[in-house]
């Protein structure tokens, strides 16, 4: 697989609810702190109405959606970059996925355990994040006490990038997050190395019960999101596990009663995709299948991801959006309404895009 998405939060939050009703994994559901020691993983596919619409025109059954990896870590606790509640170990597993989904508890219920007193969304959101600013504090710490090491060598490479990386402790040192902090494409790259956590796209989710998606604890999360330059989205996650477990006709029967369009898991999916930078383009030449890309890649690349030999023998593109191609009912009145056409391979693949490959190994 390629990106992944983590799911985290405080112990007892929904995490693991969440996860299972995503993934159909079954991990381990406790009322007791750290329940979840290893990171659990799944894979899921991304809801897409384009892709039943092009599978419909086309002809094309059992289409293959694009898929997605999750990745549910164990709940962070107040002191975990100083190593309570595993800490180090946790904080590890958050470093390796891409972006992250940060579950917060909106709900009450006296037969779950809430580490801290009573429900207070804003406040178990700031446990998560200083706990992540000092330990991006202590990996930077580390990485720049190395460079001035070195720099005694006279290595004039590392000793530009200090000042830089002294910037960026700074900054991290004021209690905020790296995300906040406007950095060139360069610089951005620069702190690849470090596996810094605080700079990775975060969407906030608001675990409510069934009454409470737009009460005051959710609302207050979407605020927090609002002012902190993240992504929200408000479920109700016990709910959600009950309609996952659905037969899928079932399924598309409660939530049109319920007048519905789509879960909220699936909302979840949908957005957890954009965090990661990803579009969905699509190949029809056998089968029917989506592919999600980060934004713009090539038409070359984009073949690579099917095969090696797709992107070392390319040719040439050809394309059509979806949009056109279900507006000209064909491919056939597309091709003769010119909506057809042919790239080559510094093409820009666009969100929606249909493409068939021309290549010679």
């Amino acid at each position: 697989m390629g990106l992944t998405c983590g799911i985290i939060g405080l112990p007892n939050v929904g995490k693991s609810t969440i996860f299972n009703a995503l993934t159909g994994a079954g991990a381990a559901m406790a009322n007791y702190p750290f329940c979840t020691i290893e990171p659990n993983h799944g894979i899921v596919a991304v809801p897409d109405q384009r892709l039943r619409a092009i599978a419909e025109l086309l002809k094309k059954t059992d289409p293959i959606p694009a898929r997605i990896e999750f990745v549910d870590v164990a709940g962070l606790v107040a002191g975990a970059s100083r190593g309570e509640g595993l800490g180090n170990k946790f904080l590890g597993n958050i470093r390796t996925v891409d972006a992250i989904v940060h579950v917060v508890r909106c709900f009450d219920d006296e037969n779950v355990v809430h580490v801290a007193s009573g429900v207070d969304p804003v406040r178990d959101i700031e446990v998560i994040h200083t706990e992540l600013v000092l330990a991006d504090i202590e990996v930077l710490g580390r990485g720049l006490e190395k460079l001035r090491k070195i720099e005694k060598s006279g290595d004039k490479a590392v000793k530009a990038k200090i000042p830089f990386l002294e910037r960026v402790l700074a900054h991290l040192n004021e209690g905020r997050l790296l995300r906040a902090m406007t950095l060139e494409s360069d610089e951005a790259a620069a702190l690849g190395e470090y596996g810094l956590i605080t700079g990775k796209p975060e969407l906030l989710v608001a675990n409510a019960d069934d009454g409470g998606i737009d009460g005051p604890a959710a609302e207050a999360v979407r605020a927090y999101a609002a002012a902190s330059g993240a992504e929200y989205l408000a479920i109700a996650g016990k709910v959600e596990e009950e309609i996952s477990e659905l037969p899928a006709a079932e399924k598309a029967e409660f939530l049109g009663a319920m007048g519905i369009a789509e879960s909220g898991l699936d909302r979840l999916i949908v957005v957890a995709n954009r965090l990661l930078g990803l579009i969905t383009y699509y190949t029809a030449a056998t089968h029917l299948q989506a592919w999600s890309i980060p934004i713009g890649t090539s038409a070359r690349s984009a073949a690579g991801k099917i095969h090696s030999d797709f992107e070392r023998g390319f040719i040439r593109a050809e394309v059509i959006h979806s949009d056109d191609l279900v507006r000209a009912g064909s491919e056939h009145h597309a091709r003769e309404r010119g909506l057809l056409r042919t790239e080559g391979k510094d093409y820009v693949v666009r969100d929606g895009d249909v493409v068939r490959y021309l290549f010679n190994v």
